[in-house]
């Protein structure tokens, strides 16, 4: 197996940061990933923000989170687990990464009550069968 790339400290770009993080299943992962205080394997993500993704996609997604430097991944066997690079990367680019994650929480959590709010108003004007 060749050996996973990781780019040095120095290496890595506000705009290789920001590109990897303009997909929204990339972000969300990457999101988790910042919240959690030990490494996660790629199979903890079939399913992000209620959508399946197949494996294949996956690993692409890990791909690009992993050469844009935002992540750490380390083989265990057939399993890759990934950790965040937060603290290197607060040293190289301060409060970059806490901004980019506390936006996403505000757009997650905006996004959920406006569907909450949708669903409600679908279930006003849904007839009631007596």
């Amino acid at each position: 197996m060749r050996p996973l790339f990781h780019p040095s400290i120095a290496e890595i770009t506000v705009e290789g940061i920001l590109h990897a993080l303009s997909d929204p299943v990339r972000v969300a992962i990457y999101a988790d990933i910042v919240s959690q205080e030990c490494s996660q394997n790629c199979s903890t993500f079939l399913t992000v923000s209620d959508k399946t993704i197949p494996k294949s996609t996956l690993s692409q997604h890990f791909r690009e989170l992993r050469e844009a430097g935002l992540i750490r991944g380390e083989r265990r066997g057939v399993e890759v687990h990934n950790t965040s690079r937060c603290t290197e990367l607060e040293q190289r680019f301060p409060g970059l990464i806490r901004a980019i994650v506390n936006a996403h929480a505000i757009q997650s959590r905006d996004e959920a009550q406006g569907k909450k709010r949708a669903a409600q108003r679908t279930a006003r004007r849904a007839p009631t069968n007596k």
